[in-house]
């Protein structure tokens, strides 16, 4: 199913959030038991998201029902997060308490009575059914359709134990079980707080002005085109843009960004960001399931849903892994006997291959750290679309960046002004009048130069205004003929340029700027030297991605000159120039052929052919530009390169974790079949390897939500 098709059925399907999923088996059994409801054509659970989406009609109790095996809660999408009790309080707790309880005090009786005695007996079986029962009956389910399991495997081993009369072991088994259980739900629910917490950014009201009457209004209620009054310290409820007032926004839960921009009037302001100061009207522009934090948490929460490729591996593996497993231990407890091994000794060596050999940990290695690492990149105001590129940027060994826009502002600024006789503030004035009636790039860099200086240049009367075309203008100021353009122009002019001035505008140039020159006919009056500024942040982040063995490369449509002067100043390891967009395509591609992994940062729009030619195309500024999020694999939401090194780090971190969980789960697996040969598995060591690899596994994914800067 391609994904577009995939977007639409989603977008006809009613979504409602699950709690309570444990492991990726539970959801699969979930959504066959949503298909089956009267009502229901079609349903698809998310498990990274925690999701449910379905086509056709139910209740929220019909969906309870579906999951009533796994105790899960539904609630609608749009429903407000219920505070959960703290863990150690939760109802499906309490029957692993009551277990516990009864296998101490069976324990004692034994001691007292022996162990053969019916008290213990009793107590041990009561404390299997209490802390076993819904185990069983999932299991049982299981076994009549043949579908091993983690509950088949459970089930057959501790029915198995209390056969062979060893009930204080398959006591123990449950209670390990049903503890790994709570554990493991305990660790997926803090996997998922990322995109919880993501949700309770915005305020669920706001205050609305419509004519002249204030109220609050739910943000389902508001309109496009409504006025919103935010105060000071309040949070923003929806997208828009600012109609009265000045203030700072803390936009870190959208951007990343930690420092506040000062948003003024006709500003993009978007909802779930901080007002610290003053007051704000903003004039709402989209639906609040439009909003830029909606669309983060649906790629989110779209992104969590996608297999990495490690994941792919794994549940193909568990596929056969599963089976044999039963086989090896059907084999391990017939086979020695017919030989005359002791029944009773080999059976119990066979239930105790079937708890070993559950294939938990390793189901869980990947979903658990991809899920955790997708989460922990959207707080930090980076949106990586899907395991698949949470894995391609750990791979990455190069990475080409186009030059405007992305490495530099993209807005040209004046950087020097020379002036030789005349004062010049005057001079500037006269250059930003003349300027004013051109149709030129740099125009608007020498009116802003002159505006920052004061300069009232817009009272200047100029006359007999007229484009030489290609090298610049001319213009009557005072009475006075001026001329601005290029070197190119006076030395057509004047026949050359004097030797001093021609050094100083050859050493500009050199520098990556480009040259204006004021003048008259007789004489250069001042040189204005004009570049697209390099970002504060660029330097440092080509730094440090050089530092971990990234290729970095500069591509521009700029000359060479210019190109290699700002290259240089930034610290690229290599330049392209002169590109048009097919030939940063054609570029990328010869990267791929030679490193397989490229990343491609550009904005978004004009460099969309070489995001898609990436292997991981990165978008900058995806807050507000539907463009960058749409065609990059990874956006970062501030215009703000700085998340690069972060994302490639976490990114590095998370296929890192991802292998030694997969190797782990395997290694502790092979440990404990190996204690077979000399008999020395039981059942609680089983147990302990099976519980204990899950648990690691989750705690070492866990790790990564501690990944900053």
């Amino acid at each position: 199913m391609s994904s577009e098709k995939a977007k639409l059925s989603e977008e006809e399907m009613k979504a409602y959030r699950v709690q309570g999923f444990t492991c990726t088996n539970c959801a699969a059994i979930f959504e066959n038991n949503v298909k089956e409801l009267p009502g229901v054509q079609d349903a698809k659970v998310n498990f990274g998201a925690s999701k449910v989406y379905v086509k056709g009609t139910t209740t929220i109790e019909e969906l309870e029902k579906a999951g009533a095996f796994e105790n899960l809660k539904i609630r609608d999408e749009k429903e407000q997060r219920v505070e959960r009790e703290p863990f150690w309080k939760q109802k499906e707790n309490a029957k692993v308490y009551i277990s516990a309880l009864l296998l101490v005090v069976s324990w004692f009786l034994g001691e007292q009575y022996g162990e053969e005695h019916v008290l213990p007996t009793i107590g041990y079986a009561a404390s299997i059914l209490i802390g076993g029962y819904s185990l069983f009956i999932k299991g049982l389910k299981n076994l009549s359709r043949l579908n091993f399991d983690m509950n088949t495997l459970m089930t057959i081993a501790i029915i198995g134990a209390a056969i062979i009369g060893e009930w204080g072991e398959g006591a123990t088994v449950v209670i390990l079980f049903a503890i790994s259980e709570a554990l493991e739900r305990y660790s997926m629910d803090k996997a998922r707080q990322s995109i919880e917490s993501l949700m309770d950014i915005a305020p669920k009201e706001a205050l609305i002005r419509r004519g002249n009457e204030e109220m609050m209004i739910h943000v389902d209620d508001i309109q496009v085109g409504d006025i919103m009054i935010v105060k000071p310290g309040q949070k923003l409820a929806m997208d828009g843009v600012v109609v009265k007032g000045t203030s700072t926004l803390n936009q870190a839960a959208i951007t990343g960004e930690s420092v506040p921009v000062m948003k003024n009037t006709d500003d993009e302001v978007f909802a779930g960001t901080l007002n610290e100061e003053g007051l704000l009207e903003v004039k709402v522009t989209k639906r609040v399931e439009d909003t830029t934090l909606s669309k983060i948490i649906h790629l989110v929460e779209e992104a969590q849903a996608e297999r990495a490729p490690s994941q792919a591996f794994v549940d193909k593996f568990a596929k056969y892994y599963t089976p044999a497993i039963v086989i090896l231990a059907l084999l391990i407890a017939v086979v020695p006997p017919l030989f005359g091994g002791d029944w009773s000794q080999w059976i119990y060596q066979g239930l105790a291959v079937l708890v070993v050999g559950c294939p938990c940990a390793l189901v869980v290695s990947t979903p658990v750290a991809v899920v955790t690492a997708i989460g922990n990149a959207a707080k930090n105001g980076v949106l990586i679309k899907g395991g698949i590129h949470l894995e391609e940027a750990g791979h990455l060994k190069a990475i080409a960046f186009d030059k405007t826009g992305t490495l530099t502002k993209g807005i040209p600024a004046v950087t020097d002004i020379v002036t030789y006789g005349g004062n010049e503030n005057e001079l500037m004035t006269i250059t930003a009048a003349i300027e004013k009636g051109s149709q030129h790039p740099l125009a608007s860099a020498i009116m802003r130069k002159a505006e920052e200086n004061g300069s009232d240049f817009n009272d200047v009367m100029v006359e007999d205004f007229q484009s030489i075309t290609g090298t610049g203008v001319k213009a009557k100021v005072n009475n006075e003929m001026y001329y601005v353009g290029s070197p190119a122009l006076f030395e057509e002019l004047h026949g050359s340029i004097e030797s001093d001035r021609k050094q100083k505008i050859t050493e500009m140039q050199i520098q990556g700027k480009t040259v204006m020159v004021l003048g008259t006919k007789k004489e250069i009056l001042s040189l204005i030297a004009v570049a697209d500024e390099i970002r504060e942040t660029s330097k440092e982040v080509i730094g440090k991605l050089n530092n971990i063995g990234i290729e970095t490369v500069m591509l521009t449509g700029d000359n060479q000159r210019t190109a290699t002067a700002i290259g240089k100043q930034i610290g690229v390891s290599d330049i392209r120039a002169d590109l048009l967009p097919e030939d940063k395509l054609n570029f990328i591609k010869e990267l791929r052929e030679k490193h397989q992994s490229v990343g491609m940062v550009g904005d978004g729009v004009n460099d969309a052919p070489a995001l898609a030619a990436s292997t991981v195309g990165v978008a900058m500024g995806g807050a507000g530009t539907d463009t960058a999020l749409e065609t990059a694999d990874i956006a970062l939401m501030s215009d703000d390169l700085s998340r690069l090194p972060y994302t490639i780090k976490l990114s590095r971190k998370a296929l890192a974790i991802i292998k030694q969980n997969i190797t782990f789960s395997l290694a502790i697996k092979l440990v404990a079949l190996l204690l077979v040969m000399p008999g020395w598995l039981t059942l609680w060591i089983a147990i302990f390897a099976d519980m204990g690899a899950t648990l690691l596994v989750t705690l070492n994914s866990l790790r990564l939500l501690k990944i900053k800067e």
